[in-house]
């Protein structure tokens, strides 16, 4: 009886090591779709000594359904990158011919009307003159502007941190808000792709903090490492719940921010506690040409 119950025991713990043995290539291939669930596109599966045939070609088939994603991903980005670089391309060209046509020529009409209103002797004419003048000079300060928001030329001429400097005291004259910005980049190590992806965010970001977050302080923060630019955004305002806002308000701009990080190949975070302000994260590569590791999108 002892001998019989020792040797249904026996098989019982080979027919569980056995078991577990046949199991490990299954279990490599799921461990491997986890890694590619939180992101990290270059895991494969290996080969397993103890994987039978059948297990080796699912193994290979998984494999090449993973080479195809990076594939796609990878031409979807170029797309995008394409995308971003001919919008941005378009805007500066719109922005330089509000800037040297538009504007120099409504500059123009403003002299030639203080010429005009100076030497009319009519005095209810030259009152209308001056009128126009200043019409004019508003509509020349409000083309100036647009033509900075359409495309900053500094961002071209002097780099991502000194149009982010630009806009934040621009801004801060504006609205009262004391907008510190800091940066430990060089002025042209950005590359354009990601430099214009980065102002974009901080112009939104800073104009919601302005229209939304009743702060008296924004910290705007720029670093770079080896493979990322970092943008920072920081407020002290009433803050808000980030998932019922971007449920109930997706006109605030957060979904549009993270697509274009995303499209980006960035990282885009989203930290806020109501009564305790926001923090925005912005990563994109500092090379053109994008890491598909690098995708991701947090809250």
């Amino acid at each position: 009886m002892r001998v019989t119950l020792l040797a249904a025991i026996t098989a019982m713990v080979v027919f569980g090591v056995l078991a577990a043995v046949a199991l490990l290539p299954l279990r490599g291939i799921e461990a491997v779709a986890s890694r590619v669930w939180r992101g990290d596109f270059g895991a494969r599966v290996g080969l397993s000594p103890v994987a039978d045939r059948d297990m080796k070609r699912i193994g290979t088939t998984f494999n090449l359904l993973l080479d195809g994603l990076v594939a796609d991903r990878a031409r979807m980005r170029a797309l995008a990158t394409a995308v971003i670089d001919a919008g941005d391309r378009e805007r500066a060209s719109v922005a330089r011919e509000l800037h040297d046509s538009t504007a120099q020529q409504l500059a123009a009409l403003v002299l030639h009307l203080s010429a005009a209103a100076r030497d009319c002797t009519d005095p209810v004419l030259a009152g209308r003159l001056d009128a126009m003048r200043e019409q004019a000079k508003e509509t020349l300060e409000e083309v100036r502007l647009l033509s900075h928001t359409v495309h900053p030329r500094v961002l071209d001429d002097l780099g991502l941190a000194a149009a982010l400097k630009k806009l934040g005291r621009e801004v801060g004259d504006v609205s009262g808000i004391e907008i510190d910005v800091t940066s430990t980049t060089a002025a042209h190590r950005v590359p354009a792709t990601a430099a214009a992806v980065l102002y974009r965010i901080a112009q939104a970001a800073v104009h919601n903090v302005v229209k939304h977050a009743q702060a008296r302080h924004v910290d705007l923060r720029l670093t770079a490492g080896d493979t990322d630019a970092v943008l920072e955004v920081i407020d002290d305002g009433r803050g808000f719940d980030v998932a019922d806002a971007e449920r109930r308000r997706p006109g605030m701009g957060l979904f549009t921010m993270r697509e274009r990080v995303v499209l980006a190949g960035g990282r885009f975070d989203v930290q806020s506690v109501p009564g305790a302000g926001t923090r925005i994260t912005a990563a994109v590569p500092l090379t053109d040409r994008l890491n598909d590791n690098n995708m991701g999108v947090s809250k």
